[in-house]
């Protein structure tokens, strides 16, 4: 099976560092899921989430030279949706419109506090 960007794929957990865990996937290949794709919570002791033999489903996130990079995390979200603040989901839309939003308040702020400078000197 080619592995793509993407992808989901079930593999098991052969095994495990204090930065991660390796997944041989279907076909051979071997990935690394980094100890921050693990969990949407913060991973201080991988054995707390994973142990050696365990089978998980991973999301192939980044191809390179030759090393394949994994995530668990992601594997469980649905495509096209993104986990917001507070671990709430939201699509594309929704994302887009709450970043441009946060934009023009945080511009605005910028130039309030431009104009007192200017007005103070």
């Amino acid at each position: 099976m080619e592995v793509e960007i993407g992808s989901k794929l079930e593999g098991t957990v052969t095994g495990i560092t204090r930065f991660g865990a390796f997944v041989e996937l279907p076909g051979g290949a071997t990935g690394l899921v980094h100890i921050s794709e693990i969990a949407d919570k913060f991973v201080q002791d991988i054995h707390q989430f994973l142990k050696v033999g365990d089978m998980v489903t991973v999301k192939v996130i980044q191809l390179r030279d030759g090393k394949i990079s994994l995530s668990i995390k992601k594997a469980k979200e649905p495509d096209g949706t993104f986990r917001g603040p507070r671990g709430h989901s939201e699509n594309f839309e929704d994302k887009l419109s709450r970043f441009l939003k946060e934009s023009e308040e945080r511009l605005a702020s910028r130039k309030r506090s431009g104009e007192r400078r200017r007005r103070n000197r």
